[in-house]
């Protein structure tokens, strides 16, 4: 190749080369950045089948224990929290069967309501135990006593009144007149009425009928007369036994049947809530003197223990007494009757609300309660278990109990009777009254004397107490 054509050919080389080297140089080009971050998966761009079907199968894997977990949980319900159990404290005065009858009807409450625990204790000296008691706050949320302690237990504030939960109409429409109206004190109401009792004349079949007493339980000379009568016809034997008329008797309690049977204010008893004394007045003496007349043909000495042998052995016709000695009758295989006679004492066990349970809030259980123990078929249970004279009107009705001999007679005498004062100033009356028929009776003291010294004494004691 000649020197001409050697440089053309070079020249063409190094153009093509030049041209090569400055390629898309017409446009400008972008300022340099930074390297480009990698895309999220969430690239608008579809993914190819199998990364399609690879996501799929992830998420799918990737959700899998958490549905599972959801699902767990959804299939157990969380543990429920353990509902608060509330104790209810409550100090019986009473003991033996009757206490293992109101343990079981506790124990029935509990059941229906299991967020409460109801603490029964039975206590042997409730004044005592409560005076130390609740001012420690250690109190009993309900006192089941009788209802001759509410004013003294009212007094010093060992109960509360419950008139905000139970009126007197609630009480007049359920209740015994004595039990209704035994649960009111200074216008308030104190608890609610549990059972009652009191004394009438329970007579041995094998030596009277109920024809040879009289009908009208007022008719004194009428009963005097059958026990002269009985006496002339059985020399050996006494018509009647009162543990309250005897020659060192000193039982107001027993008595009163007569001392309010002839009349007078025996609404209140002996002692009024003011502290007003009822013993020397003309219905007293009156009684009094009949007492002496019946000495003729009553035996001179009386206890319970002997007014129980002497009509178990066939040798009193009657004995006026209460509830608590049908028991002794039953075992003795005697045929009794129950007759009203008098205006007898009214007890009425009863549920108070402790001031204690003011201060743990526990009032509407408490409430609720002793709205349960106040109930027909709480009664009526207690009735044909243990005897009780149900306060509760309906129970008492019921046919159930009516079918229990003792708890309908003594029902029917309870109704004559008056509630024992719930005043404070109860402890005034028993020692003097008992003393002066005692006294009179033995022939140490005329019915004047004797009742008027009583007098003076129980109104003694009232100051002392003021």
């Amino acid at each position: 190749m000649n020197k001409k054509l050697y440089l053309m050919v070079l020249m063409l080389l190094m153009g093509a080369m030049l041209l090569v080297a400055c390629g898309g140089t017409e446009e400008p080009t972008a300022e340099p950045t930074e390297p480009p971050v990698a895309e999220e998966t969430t690239s608008e761009e579809p993914a190819t089948e199998e990364e399609h079907m690879d996501t799929e199968e992830h998420e799918e894997h990737a959700e899998e224990p958490a549905a599972e977990e959801a699902n767990m949980n959804a299939e157990e319900p969380a543990a429920e929290e353990p509902a608060e159990v509330t104790t209810i404290t409550i100090w019986h005065g009473w003991d033996g069967a009757y206490f293992e009858a109101i343990e079981e009807v506790f124990q029935a409450y509990e059941e229906m309501h299991p967020e409460v625990n109801i603490e029964l204790v039975r206590q042997d000296n409730l004044s005592d135990a409560m005076a130390v008691a609740v001012p420690a706050g250690e109190g009993p949320d309900i006192l089941a006593w009788v209802q001759d302690q509410i004013g003294r237990n009212a007094l010093v504030g060992n109960i509360v009144p419950v008139t905000q939960w139970i009126d007197e109409a609630y009480l007049n429409e359920n209740f015994e007149p004595a039990a209704a109206r035994a649960m009111v004190w200074q216008g308030e109401v104190w608890g609610v009425p549990e059972s009652q009792e009191g004394i009438a004349l329970v007579y041995n079949k094998a030596l009277i009928s109920e024809e040879d007493i009289p009908s009208d339980p007022l008719d004194f000379d009428g009963l005097l007369q059958a026990a002269r009568d009985f006496r002339e016809a059985n020399p050996d034997k006494y018509f009647l036994c009162n543990q309250g008329v005897g020659v060192t008797s000193q039982d107001a309690y027993h008595v009163a049947p007569i001392y309010f049977g002839f009349g007078g204010d025996d609404e209140v008893g002996y002692v009024d809530d003011e502290g007003n004394v009822y013993i020397y007045t003309p219905e007293r003496v009156a009684a009094a003197e009949w007492m002496l007349q019946f000495k003729e043909v009553a035996p001179e000495e009386t206890s319970h223990e002997i007014c129980q042998a002497g009509i178990t052995e066939g040798n009193y016709a009657i004995w006026w007494t209460g509830p608590w000695a049908i028991a002794s009758l039953q075992e003795a295989g005697v045929d009794f009757g129950i007759v009203p006679f008098g205006r007898p004492f009214v007890g009425i066990k009863l549920l108070m609300m402790g001031a204690n349970a003011v201060d743990r809030g526990h009032e509407e259980i408490v409430v609720d309660i002793m709205k349960y123990f106040g109930s027909a078929e709480v009664q009526a249970k207690l009735a044909l278990v243990n005897g009780t004279v149900p306060a509760n009107t309906a129970a008492l009705n019921s046919p159930e109990v009516q079918e229990v001999y003792s708890s309908s007679a003594f029902g029917a005498a309870l109704n004559l009777g008056i509630p024992m004062p719930n005043t404070p100033f109860i402890d005034a009356q028993w020692g003097p009254v008992g003393e002066a028929t005692a006294a009179f009776y033995s022939g140490a003291q005329t019915p004047d004397e004797a009742l008027q010294a009583a007098q003076a004494a129980a109104e003694e004691t009232v100051e002392s107490m003021r």
